[in-house]
């Protein structure tokens, strides 16, 4: 089909080029021959008037003119894909929506891993995709990059859809044999310790550290800096190093024998995690059935 002279099947098709920068990886999610998906970029290329990609070295990296064009392109094909062929798509046993969700490491283990199990009960042919928010940026919703993110509630936006998940609480957690660490911990304990964090450098808005620094005035000396919770378990086994980590996602790795869990030794603020989506996915039956599951899912936080 074309409007104004532009093939609107090539819009999928920039959609995925501009995401994945890569011809090979486009062609697979397009389902074509590297040399047919080359083809489309040249038809890309000779309508905008413009490189849209450019190889430079191994890479290809978008010019300017189609970093402006991503989010409109993908704004368009979300409301198609969420308004339009959306509406017909409301049978969750025969759906086969592929979904992508930011969310952490901890989210998914708490959460997302009883939500797809009970998905695949009722849904048995819709597929998932995790995305760490440690690498993805906000804007990606905005560009059709994911289908929901899960973050913390002070990153939500305020104007997109979002509803609250988890109020976790915060503990210290250290090696099972760390014998420097006791039943409790003192304040004096818990700045002479070396500490792992996650995401203090490269996500401060997802870290305490913030807080610590602003409120407790505490300035800890972080040793190890990670980019998940489950790295940050394994870089402080056999050491002396503590780390702040959400209680239930704590709990669950207790139980295996391999850390202990002792109270911080001042009021941290409460982790809340939140939901997010774009707008044009507010009213997509699909979308919709599965925010439902995982609200349900998060019902035992509350």
């Amino acid at each position: 089909m074309r409007f104004e002279q532009l093939d609107l099947n090539l819009l999928v098709a920039l959609d995925i080029l501009l995401e994945e920068q890569n011809i090979t990886r486009s062609a697979e999610r397009l389902h074509l021959s590297q040399s047919a998906t080359s083809g489309i970029l040249s038809r890309l290329r000779a309508f905008f008037e413009d490189d849209l990609l450019v190889q430079i070295g191994k890479k290809m990296q978008p010019t300017p003119f189609a970093l402006e064009l991503q989010g409109p392109v993908a704004g368009v094909l979300a409301t198609v894909r969420g308004s339009i062929i959306g509406k017909k798509a409301n049978n969750p046993e025969q759906s086969e929506r592929h979904f992508k969700i930011i969310a952490s490491d901890y989210i998914i283990q708490v959460l997302l891993s009883h939500v797809v199990a009970e998905v695949a009960k009722s849904a048995p042919k819709v597929t998932f995709e995790f995305l760490s928010p440690f690498a993805h940026e906000i804007n990606i919703l905005a560009k059709g990059g994911a289908d929901l993110m899960m973050a913390p509630e002070a990153v939500m936006l305020d104007a997109y859809p979002n509803v609250p998940l988890v109020n976790d609480e915060l503990v210290c957690i250290a090696d099972i044999n760390n014998e420097l660490l006791g039943d409790k911990l003192s304040l004096e304990e818990f700045n002479s310790f070396g500490h792992v964090s996650v995401g203090f450098a490269r996500a401060s808005h997802l870290s305490i550290e913030p807080w610590l620094i602003e409120t407790m005035e505490i300035n800890r000396r972080v040793e190890i800096i990670t980019n998940d919770f489950s790295t940050m378990i394994y870089t402080l086994l056999n050491t002396n190093r503590i780390a702040i980590l959400p209680r239930h996602f704590a709990d669950v790795h207790a139980q295996r024998g391999a850390i202990k869990i002792v109270k911080l030794p001042f009021d941290a603020p409460k982790l809340k995690e939140s939901m997010m989506w774009h707008p044009t996915l507010e009213n997509d039956p699909m979308h919709r059935w599965l925010r439902q599951k995982i609200v349900d899912g998060a019902a035992k936080f509350h």
